[in-house]
């Protein structure tokens, strides 16, 4: 099995790491760390068409329990808690400690439970998440909120913090320029259900704006626990997953131009998080 590394803490008084929800007795029902095959998919459904479904990995962790794998493939999988969240990184900070101050920075609660995170990891030194999923929990095991984390190519990040129904469904305006043919206005439709016991995932983004059809986005995968040879089998599967990733995207891009879709244009990105309405971890304001 895959090694897990200490987090160091932010402050010195903290301990090494948190404990994790089977140290505290709580349980984990999530198969974490683990190693997803993914299948992801976009449909462009106006002005015109376009679609596509590209295979692609990702990790499910516990941001507390941050997995390390044996030096020789530590290359293929490492977990920096800077390469999430707009925040500057200082030092010593784990994603958990950059995932709280976003979230306070906010307004917002920050979860006192576990947290399961739907991520890439970095892979030959190069990393990027489009969407990363993180599933906050109170201390005794229920859900808190969500946390959505958008990339785009530009090298720009924001989060949208939801509180999906019992089905996992939310719904959040769209306050992030993210492909060059869409503009920051409309709704997301978003279906995020924590992974089930035996490890399935299937995400979803919607896109709603006035006068167009739906932009869909989904990603669908079975998590298998972390192993070296796992690792190995995930590199000859989708070999330097977030370059194909970050290279699909931009050529994808490029063909829609050609086929003269609309650019928008890309305005200044000052707010960072967006919260949902019927997001109930908002802090209480005095």
């Amino acid at each position: 099995m895959i090694e897990r590394r200490p987090s160091p803490g932010l402050r010195n008084s903290a301990p090494d790491r948190r404990e994790t929800a089977h140290e505290r007795g709580v349980g984990n029902p999530y198969p974490t760390p683990s190693v997803v095959a993914t299948r992801i998919s976009h449909t462009r459904t106006t002005p015109i068409r376009h679609s596509f479904v590209h295979r692609s990995a990702s990790w499910l962790i516990d941001i507390d329990d941050l997995p390390s794998p044996p030096p020789a493939l530590r290359p293929f999988a490492r977990f920096e808690p800077a390469d999430h969240f707009p925040e500057q990184p200082i030092a010593g900070q784990t994603l958990r400690d950059r995932l709280t101050a976003h979230l306070i920075a906010a307004d917002v609660t920050p979860p006192s439970g576990q947290i399961i995170a739907l991520l890439s990891p970095r892979v030959a030194g190069y990393v990027f998440n489009p969407l990363s999923v993180f599933w906050c929990h109170h201390t005794d095991g229920t859900p808190a909120c969500v946390v959505a984390e958008v990339h785009n190519t530009y090298g720009e990040r924001h989060t949208y913090v939801v509180t999906p129904d019992d089905t996992g469904h939310a719904q959040v305006d769209k306050e992030f320029y993210v492909s060059p043919f869409n503009d920051v206005s409309g709704t997301y439709r978003l279906r995020l259900p924590p992974p089930s016991p035996d490890g399935r995932v299937a995400v979803s983004v919607t896109l709603d704006r006035p006068g167009h059809g739906p932009f869909v986005a989904a990603l669908t995968g079975r998590a298998r626990p972390a192993r070296a040879s796992s690792i190995l089998v995930t590199q000859l599967r989708t070999p330097l997953a977030p370059l194909v990733v970050a290279a699909r995207i931009r050529w994808h891009g490029i063909r829609l131009w050609l086929r003269r879709l609309p650019v928008a244009t890309r305005p200044d990105h000052e707010k960072t998080t967006t919260i949902s309405t019927a997001a109930t971890c908002r802090k209480e304001r005095r």
